[in-house]
């Protein structure tokens, strides 16, 4: 018989408690192993008693539990909506009069670069995209901007739209593992909105397909106006939202399409029921020659008289919500609505997520995961991303708003139950879905406006699905999840990052390319042309540094020539964060540190519960424990 095998250990050299035919691996923690590949999605571990152990009281405690905690979810998600809604009103009445003076200079619109960016920045002000592109219909339809014009501030409207969801993924920034997965699930429609319009822009300046396609279409059909887009989630939260606010939006239209009147009327709605009556009055003219044509012009004694219609607004009943007789400018409620409506939507959001947390639990949360992140068998797995962006289509047309559709998917990517790769083609499908009832909406216009409403509409949807042609369907090319993990990455390693990437992409940058482009088209392209070059350049090094860096020279095979805060973010994140602790230590009030020091307090308590409970509960850890125990009692025994 072979001799036993002997296994030493450190503290026991001897004595060996364990199986002959066990395999002793080495001990390591599991968050170590999560912290390799933070982008694994969670495990959502029940901690409770399964249901078969519960007596009859807690199967119904369970039930109601579960009861509550769905009727609070439906709670706060319309509480979400309503101030999603609330906020895009207050930026109106902060930014809307601005808005529609950035639309009148049809000078600038004429531009394909500065139309593209005003639409970034007129649609970060109203926080609607719908509003944009009614103002740019409005005009469209005026014959103030031509609809060839009109596209490229389209294409700029539908990256002004995606700040929201951004912004809402920054809610989520207390968890670093949440903030990554929850910033990337954001910012992967900022970078297909990107890309779409760094393609297509130049293509349709140079080709004009869009607008050719769209005009062939609306040339080819003959299309009756039809009813109003359906109100589907407005009816649902209109009551709530029309109690706290209710604006007056063609004021913006009437702005921008040149109206002096408009300049001086407040967007806050104070009457909502109103009759327009047309009565002839009598005017005196210079002379017969100024009559008006088809009316009536007689003369008496040394004046020449003439009728002309004259239209007057009856006001029959106030509006009923909360500002109506409050005597302040649109600025001062604006701030107030804007304050306001952060606060719940923030509340609302951290709720959210801890409902979220505490209902998708054990065989809920694999059941939820496997329906939305699971494809189908092959060989039809390449199915199920474009049923996902059917769904998101059809979802973003029930709520009638893709910033509610992506910011309410936002979390759902930062807590794990929908994993990048699915929220990415949900994402597509919702840039579609607004479409759609943008398209329902240019149907309702008069036949006058019809057709250039329609076009307008058209040249939105086109633009969206020709994004998807270009990004979605080969997956080398779906550049957008790649790049959105890389940002992921870096703000979950310097959060500040993320509040540094909002300023640049959504205003900083705009607004440089906006003064570029009213300086002139030479000035634009010699200075954007070289910072292209220079970027393509870093770009293609960085590449290279990381495949096949023995192709480039010796210098150029790193960064390190170059001073560090060129080539990383570690200078800068020491200078933010002794910037924050200085702010925490003088600026902040006494409870607010306290509550800052606690949550870290916390969060540390928490790693190291789980960390300790992770190290525990490795069976190779407690058989060494054992092992030291047996070694410890038998060196006693030969002592003695």
């Amino acid at each position: 018989m072979a001799p036993r095998p002997e296994v030493r250990d450190t503290l026991s050299p001897t004595f060996d408690t364990a199986p002959k035919d066990s395999v002793v691996l080495p001990a390591y923690s599991t968050e170590d192993k999560y912290e390799d590949d933070p982008w694994n999605l969670p495990e959502l571990q029940d901690n409770g008693l399964k249901w078969s152990e519960l007596d009859t009281k807690g199967k119904v405690l369970r039930v109601l539990t579960a009861i509550v905690k769905f009727i609070l979810l439906v709670g706060f998600l319309y509480m979400f909506v309503c101030s999603l809604d609330v906020l895009s009103s207050a930026f109106q009445l902060v930014g809307g009069k601005a808005a529609g003076d950035i639309f009148q200079d049809n000078a600038v619109l004429s531009n394909p670069v500065a139309g593209l960016v005003i639409g970034v920045l007129v649609t970060l002000l109203v926080q609607s995209s719908s509003t944009s592109s009614s103002i740019v219909v409005s005009m469209v339809s005026s014959g103030l901007l031509e609809v060839q014009s009109a596209v490229p501030v389209i294409m700029g409207a539908n990256i002004g739209t995606s700040v929201t969801n951004t912004i809402v993924a920054m809610m989520q920034a207390g968890d670093r593992n949440e903030f990554r997965r929850a910033f990337a699930g954001a910012t992967v429609h900022d970078f297909f909105n990107w890309l779409s319009v760094l393609i297509l822009l130049p293509l349709e300046a140079a080709t004009g397909v869009l607008y050719k396609l769209t005009k062939i279409i609306i040339d080819s059909f003959n299309i009756q106006g039809g009813n109003n887009a359906p109100d589907l989630l407005n009816v649902i939260t209109d009551p709530l939202t029309d109690a706290i606010i209710e604006l007056d939006k063609n004021v913006i239209s009437d702005i921008a399409t040149g109206d002096p009147a408009a300049r001086n009327k407040s967007l806050i709605k104070i009457w909502c029921k109103t009759e327009k009556i047309t009565t002839l009055v009598n005017i005196t003219v210079p002379s017969a020659a100024n009559c008006t044509t088809g009316a009536p012009c007689w003369v008496e004694g040394n004046k020449t008289l003439t009728q002309i219609n004259v239209t007057e607004t009856i006001n029959l009943e106030r509006c009923h919500h909360i500002f109506v007789y409050a005597n302040l400018p649109d600025l001062a409620v604006g701030l107030i609505l804007l304050a306001l409506s952060l606060l719940i939507l923030c509340t609302c959001l951290i709720l959210i997520v801890k409902l979220l947390n505490s209902m998708l639990k054990g065989q809920v949360a694999v059941v939820i995961k496997k329906v939305i992140n699971t494809d189908f068998p092959f060989p039809f797995g390449w199915v199920t991303g474009y049923i996902a962006i059917m769904v998101g289509a059809g979802m973003t047309f029930i709520v009638q708003s893709s910033s509610v559709f992506t910011s309410a998917i936002t979390p759902l990517v930062g807590i794990g139950v929908i994993s990048l790769e699915r929220a990415y083609p949900l994402t597509l499908g919702s840039n579609i879905g607004t479409t759609t009832t943008a398209i329902l909406a240019a149907m309702a216009a008069p036949g006058e406006t019809l057709a250039n409403s329609l076009q307008v509409a058209l040249c939105h949807f086109f633009f969206n699905v020709a994004g998807i042609l270009l990004w979605y369907p080969i997956p080398f090319t779906r550049i957008p999840i790649r790049l959105a993990r890389a940002l992921g990455n870096r703000t979950a390693k310097y959060r500040w990052f993320a509040a540094l990437y909002l300023l640049l992409c959504f205003l900083l940058m705009p607004l440089t390319i906006l003064g570029l482009s009213l300086a002139g088209w030479q000035v634009l392209v010699g200075v954007s042309v070289p910072i292209v070059v220079l970027a393509i350049f870093i770009i293609v090094v960085n590449l290279m540094q990381a495949r096949c860096p023995q192709y480039l020279p010796s210098g150029l095979r790193d960064w390190d020539f170059l001073p560090r805060p060129l080539h990383s973010m570690a200078p800068w994140d020491r200078v933010v964060t002794s910037g924050m602790a200085f702010c925490g230590a003088h600026c902040c009030c006494c409870c607010c540190c306290k509550c800052c020091q606690s949550t870290d307090d916390e969060e540390k308590g928490l790693q190291e519960r789980k960390k300790s409970l992770e190290i525990y509960d490795n069976p190779v850890l407690t058989r060494d424990d054992e092992q030291q125990e047996t070694s410890k009692e038998t060196m006693k025994a030969t002592q003695l």
